[in-house]
């Protein structure tokens, strides 16, 4: 099993988790993606979500920020959305994207499992 499909399912364990993807922001393409839910779908949420993050990241440059981006949040009326640019050298480009159902998650909690996800996974 790869690297991705074990980051994939470790996503997937985490409270309330009801679609996650690891998704190239260059093309808008998930490289792959799990989920429980059919009113989910991972493929348009890769491709709006590489909108999210490109927007954001003009928006830091166009202002001169030296920062990088930790994780966007949308909160939903039901749902919580995570973006978690991955920052390793091998994987720039990517990002980790996670939709948690907000009545069984723990946003906290999820934030600091997805960092870990972030740093252990090797695309």
């Amino acid at each position: 099993m790869s690297d991705m499909d074990l980051a994939l399912k470790d996503m997937m364990t985490i409270d309330g988790a009801i679609g996650a993807a690891v998704v190239d922001y260059n093309s808008g393409m998930a490289l792959g993606m799990l989920g429980s839910s059919k009113a989910l779908d991972l493929h348009v949420a890769a491709a709006g979500n590489t909108e999210v993050v490109r927007a954001k990241l003009r928006t830091i440059e166009q202002l001169g920020l030296q920062e990088g981006i930790e994780d966007i949040l949308i909160t939903l009326t039901g749902q919580y959305h995570l973006i978690r640019p991955m920052s390793g050298r091998k994987s720039k480009g990517l990002f980790l994207y996670l939709a948690l159902d907000r009545g069984r998650a723990n946003l906290a909690l999820a934030r600091h499992k997805l960092r870990g996800i972030e740093e252990d996974l090797e695309v």
